[in-house]
């Protein structure tokens, strides 16, 4: 198996996370512990379960961290939601993003269950 860095998914997480980084640099100060704390967490706990979960010995564990890391996106989707209602968002982009890495997160979780 691919270490963590060789995977796309994971690459793509790591974008990600500079994204968000870069994103929440721009929301009030009154959401430092909040709701920016928040997004940093979930989108960095994405990229951290995809790297655990890959360097586990068995399949069904490393499925359990990328279903973790399912878990994260979709606490940071409802954060990234949370956010466009309050105006602190620039653009859709983040939430378009989201989506792509969802779809090949749960490409991979497919593709990982039909393997003996």
């Amino acid at each position: 198996m691919a270490t963590h860095k060789e995977l796309e998914i994971w690459q793509m997480s790591i974008d990600f996370v500079v994204d968000i980084y870069n994103i929440t640099k721009s929301f009030p100060d009154e959401e430092k512990y909040g709701l920016t704390s928040q997004m940093r967490r979930s989108a960095v706990s994405i990229s951290s379960n995809i790297a655990e979960g890959s360097a586990r010995n068995s399949k069904q564990q490393f499925l359990q961290f990328l279903n973790i890391a399912l878990g994260s996106l979709s606490e940071l989707e409802t954060q990234l939601i949370i956010a466009e209602r309050l105006n602190y968002l620039q653009s859709k982009q983040p939430i378009e993003s989201l989506a792509v890495i969802r779809s090949k997160l749960i490409k991979l979780i497919k593709y990982l269950k039909t393997l003996n």
